[in-house]
């Protein structure tokens, strides 16, 4: 295996990572925390729990030039779930999707191909929108961790790696 497709591995084994620990964090919310925010500038707990479950399915019809009304539809198809474990087994679903589509990808695609999102003036490489994408997981899953903590959920730092 090359190493441009080692790295695409290890980044998607990353992006694994984030969605299964979000997933556990998920399965921790009960019904009555939903309408928490930490600020009123900030999302509800359920307003972040629907952006990181179709994230990777928003992300990914970004990286893939849909159009910014088509990106809305990915991104608010779920909002009338509130059940954890729908949430969860949500983001895993549109991570499956997401990782079928890299690994579908060849080495001069994912180098090479370069693709533009609405709200961008440039183009990205395919391999580029994917770090974008782990980062993008990553930041949300902390911000849903400190929602919990807040919340006065037992979280310590060791969950997030396991």
């Amino acid at each position: 295996m090359s190493g441009v497709l080692q790295i695409r591995d290890h980044l998607l084994d990353e992006l694994e990572l984030s969605v299964r620990t979000s997933e556990a964090l998920i399965r921790r919310i009960r019904p009555e925390e939903w309408e928490f925010t930490p600020g009123e500038n900030m999302r509800t707990l359920l307003q972040l729990v629907h952006h990181i479950a179709a994230l990777p399915a928003s992300d990914l019809a970004i990286l893939q030039e849909k159009s910014q009304p088509e990106v809305e539809l990915v991104e608010n198809g779920g909002q009338d779930i509130t059940d954890p474990e729908q949430l969860a087994t949500r983001l895993r679903t549109h991570f499956d999707t997401l990782k079928a589509y890299m690994v579908s990808l060849s080495e001069d695609e994912l180098l090479n191909k370069e693709t533009k999102a609405f709200y961008l003036e440039h183009s990205m490489p395919q391999i580029k929108w994917l770090i974008e994408i782990v980062t993008h997981l990553f930041h949300h899953r902390s911000q849903l961790y400190n929602y919990l903590k807040q919340n006065g959920h037992e979280l310590n730092f060791f969950m997030l790696y396991a």
